[in-house]
């Protein structure tokens, strides 16, 4: 009976051990399995961000090479003689500016662009510009070589093909007007929150497109007056878009997203056949290796083969060797013997 009961506290126990083995074996293959996947989703998730990043990338560098900068302005910094021997006026020329078309060496105006050009005047509201009446600004630009791109100091031909001339004046207030909006605002201009001035934009180009082979390097600005009074004068270029660059100025994020977009589907098509070339090779190079080894072989057999056919006459004349020898004895030892008889 204690033998028995000994059997089956064995057989339960092997039993168990089974389990436990097959719960390890099924525990181990689980863990491998999840494994095997999250390292699968890893490398996926890498290749698509690195493929996203390198298509916002190219997006990037299409945007900023292709697109110029929307607007640009700088201040005017206007200059007169004033060695005069009149007595009348202490300036003996018209207000003069040169305004610099370049930043950081760049030119500021891409070719083939269109833009509008206009000067922004701050001009207060005094006797002497509301005595002046209209005024003519004039504009003219320079290349590097110092010639002459657009000017409109010559004909009227001229002022409409190659530059602009604009006429431009304060907007007209009444004493009463101009009273009533002193009284209201006297405790801004008391405290210097505001002015008694006027802003008047002069538009110099309306479509102006720089030249590739004589790019304007510098703009001359010319006030033809010798009475205006100014606060501050600032140039603005505005780009007027088309095409594919309004697009993409107008709706930069739609653009953004069908330009990445675009980028992502093709680079992701250029892996796709780069690795499915890839292994189209590793599946054939197993085929070459059977194919050169199965041909090794026969060429191995083909071998032995011939060396086992030279060798056979070799071995054959080697057993028949000493037969032979044996038989020519013989024969010799009767040819002697029959001559001693004789």
């Amino acid at each position: 009976m204690d033998h028995l009961h000994s059997e089956d506290d064995g057989e339960q126990s092997v039993h168990i051990d089974e389990v436990l083995f097959r719960l390890q074996d099924a525990l181990i293959m689980v863990m491998s399995r999840v494994r095997q996947r999250v390292i699968q989703s890893l490398v996926v998730f890498s290749v698509v961000f690195l493929l996203l990043c390198l298509a916002a990338f190219l997006y990037g560098s299409f945007y900023y090479s292709y697109m110029p900068k929307p607007t640009f302005s700088t201040p005017v910094h206007y200059h007169y003689r004033t060695d005069c021997e009149s007595h009348i006026s202490f300036m003996c020329s018209y207000p003069l500016a040169n305004v610099s078309l370049t930043r950081n060496k760049k030119h500021v105006l891409t070719f083939g662009q269109a833009y509008r050009i206009s000067l922004q005047l701050e001009m207060p509201e005094s006797p002497s510009n509301q005595e002046l009446g209209m005024f003519m600004i004039k504009t003219t630009c320079f290349s590097q070589d110092g010639s002459q791109v657009a000017s409109s100091a010559r004909s009227t031909m001229q002022l409409l093909s190659a530059s602009s001339s604009r006429f431009s004046m304060l907007r007209y207030r009444s004493s009463l007007l101009r009273t009533l909006g002193t009284l209201l605002f006297l405790p801004a201009f008391l405290f210097g929150a505001a002015e008694q001035k006027q802003v008047v934009e002069v538009e110099l180009f309306s479509d102006y497109t720089d030249d590739p082979y004589a790019p304007s390097v510098t703009a001359v600005i010319e006030i033809l007056s010798n009475k205006v009074q100014i606060y501050s004068s600032h140039l603005y270029i505005h780009a007027h878009f088309t095409g594919i660059r309004y697009l993409m100025f107008t709706f930069p994020v739609i653009s953004a997203l069908v330009g990445v977009s675009g980028n992502f589907i093709f680079l992701s098509v250029i892996f796709v056949l780069s690795y499915m070339r890839l292994l189209f090779r590793l599946e054939q190079r197993p085929e070459q290796l059977r194919t050169d080894g199965r041909l090794s072989e026969r060429e191995k057999s083909m071998s032995n083969q011939q060396e086992d056919e030279k060798d056979v006459p070799a071995g054959a004349a080697e057993l028949l060797g000493p037969l032979q020898i044996t038989h020519t004895n013989r024969r010799r030892h009767l040819h002697f013997g029959d001559s001693a008889e004789l």
